[in-house]
């Protein structure tokens, strides 16, 4: 399947919802169009090149988990299909692969931030402070390691700007300790859920992100679970700690951008080709160890 780059998508018979870092959302009807763009953020700035196929792998990678979890917790998938919506009838071929109808639901204001294993800002909190995110790890631990147990380090979810990690007792100060340790108990569940499933066909997600929204009073999955952009996916053959490693994820973009110059402000530099297509099969590869087929 050749597709072309999506960077963006103008629907004029819908009403714009939210335009994130990665996805365009629309009003449409009583719920709302996702569509997972190939734009690709880093250290919370939109760059300035997309990466191909990066959309479609969110949205089929998301699509693929939710079906897995949906014993574990509900979601917010409402339809796949989008055909038989005549007032996107001229954008199906954009849409294609890499969007998505879901309910409607009051968004948690905290990204659900689960560590397997200590590394990227988790790493560097534990060297300034033996701790991550308020949680004390025991010493000598080295990059990299796999911790004793998953920990949950949430953080703000911010629309622009930085996303900031939290303590767990900071987020039950702010919405309550019953819907602090729903958030945490079923963030790890998920984890180790995916991990095990992962490990199993070479993958080690050494951490992830959820999103969670309430929906008549009900904890539902919302947004991308358990894709490259918000998970660390590790090469099981060739995990070795004490040092970065390969992976199948946007830490390789994170590097490159992190060996420049670069202050982390916007604009951010410009990809080199090899760069750009590079993420791209480490995006596509990902989906087809994970889901066991190819995705084009």
């Amino acid at each position: 399947m050749k597709v072309k780059l999506i960077e963006g998508i103008e629907i004029p018979e819908l009403k714009l919802f939210k335009r994130g870092k990665v996805r365009d959302v629309y009003e449409c009807r009583n719920e709302l169009l996702f569509v997972a763009t190939d734009r690709i953020s880093c250290f919370d700035v939109v760059l300035l090149d997309a990466i191909p196929y990066k959309g479609i792998v969110l949205t089929q990678l998301s699509s693929f988990w939710f079906d897995l979890t949906k014993d574990i917790v509900k979601n917010h998938i409402f339809s796949k299909d989008i055909s038989d919506l005549e007032e996107l009838a001229s954008y199906r071929e954009d849409l294609k692969g890499r969007s998505v109808i879901v309910k409607k639901s009051n968004p948690v204001s905290f990204e659900c931030v689960v560590r397997g294993y200590l590394a990227g800002s988790g790493w560097k909190d534990y060297q300034k402070t033996g701790s991550v995110s308020g949680v004390k790890l025991p010493t000598g631990l080295i990059q990299a390691q796999k911790l004793p147990e998953p920990i949950f380090t949430p953080s703000t979810k911010e629309d622009t700007g930085h996303d900031m990690a939290v303590s767990f007792d900071y987020v039950k100060d702010h919405i309550g300790v019953e819907l602090a340790s729903k958030l945490r108990d079923l963030s790890i569940r998920l984890y180790q859920f995916a991990e095990n499933f992962a490990a199993e066909r070479g993958i080690i997600i050494a951490d992830t992100k959820f999103e969670f929204g309430l929906l008549d009073d009900n904890l539902i999955l919302i947004d991308e679970i358990l894709t490259p952009d918000s998970s660390r996916f590790w090469p099981k053959d060739q995990y070795l700690p004490g040092k970065s490693q390969v992976s199948f994820d946007k830490q390789y973009v994170r590097d490159w951008l992190e060996a420049t110059d670069w202050d982390k402000t916007p604009p951010a530099p410009r990809l080199p080709q090899e760069v750009i297509e590079k993420t791209s099969d480490k995006y596509l590869l990902a989906y087809k160890m994970l889901a066991g087929e190819e995705l084009l």
